[in-house]
């Protein structure tokens, strides 16, 4: 069955990757309509978790914020499909790194990168990082329930040299290639609920007291990588800048969380400068603590 959804599906994912840029996004129009006005796809928890946190807005501004998240998501998962056939150099186009002078100094210094990333403008789109460093990319991923959507995954990714890694092998995979002395940017989006199984600190993200990813912090401190996070900042429909944010240079001298208290708070400006961006879909405060 999952091999029949896979080949239904594919065709209809390629013929959508190659529109041209105005036929893709007049479709996306067409998709936001269908979510939002249509299936209302997660609309309550959205609005719940737009008047948690931004309580100071008043609800009609909630509400422009909440339709212009649902634009942007429909934008971002069509442009995870047109990844597919996106040539790398207009991707390089539409997605700029601003200071990528820093990167290489960092590069430089001989020593492998944590870059924690956020579910905030594109994501995806951060794997063209792999075609423009030396350092062996690695992001680390949850793997997708069929294989064969997976292996399409890891197929898109590995035109720009991105190897993906199941959370539960990133350890062994960062420990072999310190033994080994491959250098490498390890990618992790941390901004979102940890399972209760794996909860080791809570503290307040956009002024609520929840659990927090800690693995971050926890493999710097291991095996003594830079910390960096980068900001994507969208800047017109299918164009994006990303900035890298240097937060620790040797994490063992940083007091345990403080290295995720630092991430935490610069996740929290992207948000407040323009939340509409941010992906209020999951829910991120559902484990609140009292």
């Amino acid at each position: 069955m999952q091999f029949l959804v896979y080949i239904l599906a594919y065709p209809f994912l390629w013929l959508i990757s190659i529109l041209p840029f105005r036929i893709f996004y007049w479709l996306s129009d067409c998709v936001f309509f269908l979510v939002y006005y249509v299936i209302g796809y997660r609309r309550k928890v959205v609005r719940e978790n737009l008047a948690l946190t931004l309580p100071h807005l008043s609800d009609a501004e909630r509400k422009n914020i909440e339709k212009k998240f649902y634009q942007h998501m429909c934008d971002m998962f069509l442009e995870m499909i047109k990844t597919m056939s996106i040539s790398p150099e207009e991707m390089e186009r539409r997605f700029v790194i601003t200071n990528m002078d820093l990167f290489h100094e960092y590069e430089k210094k001989g020593k492998s990168v944590v870059l924690v990333a956020s579910h905030y403008a594109s994501w995806e789109w951060l794997l063209t990082l792999n075609k423009r460093m030396l350092f062996n990319g690695v992001g680390v991923y949850k793997k997708i329930a069929n294989p064969y959507f997976d292996k399409l995954v890891r197929k898109i990714r590995g035109k720009y040299d991105a190897q993906l890694v199941e959370t539960k092998k990133a350890i062994p995979l960062m420990a072999q290639n310190q033994r080994e002395g491959i250098l490498s940017l390890y990618g992790l989006a941390s901004d979102q609920s940890p399972k209760l199984d794996r909860i080791f600190h809570s503290m307040k993200f956009m002024g609520i007291e929840v659990p927090v990813h800690t693995g971050a912090e926890m493999l710097a401190k291991k095996y003594d990588l830079s910390v960096i996070f980068i900001k994507v900042m969208k800047v017109g429909r299918g164009y994006y800048e990303a900035t890298i944010v240097p937060i620790a240079d040797n994490p063992k001298e940083y007091e345990n969380f403080e290295i995720t208290e630092i991430y935490l708070r610069e996740v929290e400006k992207q948000i407040l400068e323009a939340p509409e961006y941010y992906l209020w879909t999951h829910k991120r405060w559902k484990h609140r603590v009292q």
